[in-house]
C-alpha cells in the first residue's frame, strides 16, 4: 500500500472527470484504506476545439501532456479512453490496466428523425471521426457529413443549435454522463462498427511501477484486455492513425476470439472488411492477421491516401 495518495491524472473535461471518478473509485474498493488525488491536466485536443484531430497532429494529442505529466512523476496514473490511445506507446509507459468494457456501440441523436436511414435527402451530420463519417456516406452517400469538434455537451448543444441535423456520439459515453436517454436510437454493428477499443478505458502508469502495477492489478479485466490487444494489433498492421478511417471489434465467447474489421476511404465510396476467429490466447495473431488482410485487399488504393 502506498504511504501517500495515489496521483490519478486525468483531462479536465466532464466526460474525462466522470471516467476518471469511476476509475478511482475501483481502486479505492480494491485497495481499502487508499487515499487518491485527481490531478487535472489540459490536453493540446482540449485547447484545439475547430480543427479536426487528423489536421492538428492525431488522437495522441488526447494523451501526450498526461504522459509527459508521467515521466515527470507528477502523477502515478493516467486514466484514458482507450480508442484515444495511440497505437504505439511512448518508451517507459505501459498500458497496466484495462477496466470491463462498455457498450461499445454509437448513439444516433438528432431532433428530426429516429435513425440514420430516416434523415431526409441532405441532412447533415455533424461528426470530426472520420470512421463515422465514412460509414454515415457508405450507407447514406446523399448526406453531407460537416465537422463537429468538442467534449459531448459541447457537441449536443451545437446538435440543439442548428449546426448540424444529427451527430453521433459513442453509447459508453452517454452513460457515463447519464446522458443516454439524449440518444433517440443506437447504432448496430452491422451498421457501425465501433472505432478500435471503444467503450473500454484504461489506466497508463510508468512500464517499472511494480507497486502501481500491483495496486491496479485486481481491477483489469481479461476479457477486455484480449479483445482491445487484438483489435490494436490490427491498427497497429494498418498503421492506423487518425487520418485513416478504420474500425474493428473483437468479440470473446467460450474461449474463443472472433474479430471483425473494416477500412475505408474518407469518402466512404470504397470499403475492404475482413475477418478472423481463433483461441483467445492468439488475440494479436488475429488482429494482425485481419490487418494484413485488409493491408492486401486494399492495395495501391490505401496506400495512395496515406501518402
Amino acid at each position: 500500500m502506498l504511504n501517500r495518495p495515489l496521483r490519478i491524472g486525468t483531462r479536465g473535461s466532464p466526460m474525462a472527470l466522470a471516467q476518471t471518478g469511476m476509475v478511482r473509485d475501483r481502486i479505492v474498493a480494491a485497495n481499502p484504506g487508499l487515499e487518491t488525488e485527481l490531478v487535472v491536466v489540459t490536453t493540446v485536443a482540449d485547447k484545439i476545439l475547430d480543427r479536426p484531430l487528423s489536421e492538428i497532429g492525431g488522437k495522441g494529442l488526447f494523451t501526450k501532456e498526461l504522459e509527459q505529466a508521467l515521466y515527470a512523476n507528477e502523477v502515478d496514473v493516467a486514466v484514458h479512453s482507450m480508442k484515444d490511445v495511440e497505437t504505439w506507446l511512448p518508451e517507459g509507459l505501459a498500458i497496466a490496466c484495462i477496466l470491463e468494457r462498455d457498450d461499445p456501440r454509437d448513439a444516433f441523436l438528432s431532433p428530426h428523425a429516429e435513425t440514420l436511414m430516416d434523415l431526409p435527402e441532405g441532412a447533415r451530420v455533424g461528426t470530426s471521426s472520420l470512421r463515422r463519417a465514412a460509414q454515415v456516406l457508405m450507407h447514406r452517400p446523399d448526406l453531407k457529413v460537416v465537422p463537429l469538434r468538442g467534449n459531448a455537451n459541447t457537441r449536443m448543444r451545437k446538435l440543439e443549435s442548428g449546426e448540424c441535423d444529427a451527430t453521433l456520439l459513442a453509447l459508453a459515453g452517454l452513460q457515463r454522463l447519464s446522458l443516454e436517454a439524449m440518444a433517440r436510437s443506437i447504432l448496430p454493428v452491422e451498421t457501425m462498427l465501433p472505432a478500435v477499443a471503444q467503450g473500454a478505458l484504461g489506466i497508463e502508469c510508468r512500464a517499472d511501477d511494480a507497486e502501481i502495477r500491483a495496486l491496479l492489478a485486481p481491477i483489469a479485466c481479461e476479457t477486455t484486455t484480449t479483445a482491445v490487444a487484438a483489435e490494436r494489433a490490427l491498427l497497429a498492421e494498418l498503421d492506423g492513425s487518425c487520418r485513416t478511417p478504420i474500425a474493428a471489434l473483437a468479440r470473446i465467447d467460450g474461449g474463443r476470439l472472433r474479430l471483425d474489421g473494416l477500412l475505408f476511404l474518407p469518402d466512404g465510396s470504397r470499403h475492404w472488411a475482413a475477418s478472423g476467429e481463433g483461441p483467445v490466447e492468439e488475440a494479436e495473431r488475429i488482429g494482425r492477421e485481419a490487418g494484413a488482410a485488409l493491408k492486401a485487399q486494399a492495395g495501391d488504393t490505401y496506400t495512395k491516401h496515406l501518402q
